[in-house]
């Protein structure tokens, strides 16, 4: 009995790929080149993929012995905030794919977790997880709007850029006021 139904995949979905018209002959290519809106969550905290952007997909779809191996690029566009500074994060990212789908009821199928290669429900693949992994492994978990942001002063909370050089925010305590004197030269 098959692990799957291939009722669940929506064959009209854009990250889903349907292999119909590519023969289960080993060796057998196919290319896949499309645009395809993102889904939601597609990121982490500070970064992601807005819901519903562009994302270009250039694939080629081989088939293997054991299933269809999909690889290629997906590319699109990234928005967040800085990690330092908050400022806005306008970017784009590019990530590799390589995800072998096994064929139902194929040995690969039977023989490996159900998390361990992606699975094919009837002649169906659904992309999205292989996706999700590869962008969000991809994105930084602490993003700078560039590498040397200095961030934000810690007590007025002002972007340091913005700042003049001798900015500060020392406060004397009043029972060591007098002392500061001292310092100070006769003129």
């Amino acid at each position: 009995m098959p692990k799957h139904s291939p009722s669940t995949l929506n064959p009209r979905s854009p990250l889903v790929l349907d292999t119909r018209d590519l023969p289960r002959r080993p060796g057998a290519l196919r290319t896949v080149k499309r645009v395809a809106p993102a889904p939601a969550d597609l990121g982490v905290e500070l970064i992601g993929v807005p819901e519903g952007a562009d994302l270009d997909l250039d694939l080629r779809l081989e088939s293997v012995s054991e299933g269809v191996l999909v690889s290629g690029t997906i590319s699109g566009p990234v928005r967040g905030e800085c990690g330092r500074c908050l400022r806005q994060i306008n970017d784009s990212v590019v990530v590799n794919v390589q995800e072998l789908y096994a064929y139902e009821n194929s040995a690969t199928d039977e023989t490996t977790d159900e998390d361990e290669v992606g699975r094919m429900q009837g002649d169906l693949i659904d992309l999205e997880p292989a996706l999700r992994d590869a962008v969000v492994l991809t994105l930084p978990t602490n993003p700078l709007c560039r590498e040397d942001c200095p961030g934000l002063c810690p007590e007025c909370g002002v972007h340091w850029d913005d700042l003049p050089v001798d900015h500060s925010h020392q406060q004397i305590d009043p029972r060591w006021a007098g002392l500061s004197q001292l310092n100070r030269t006769e003129e």
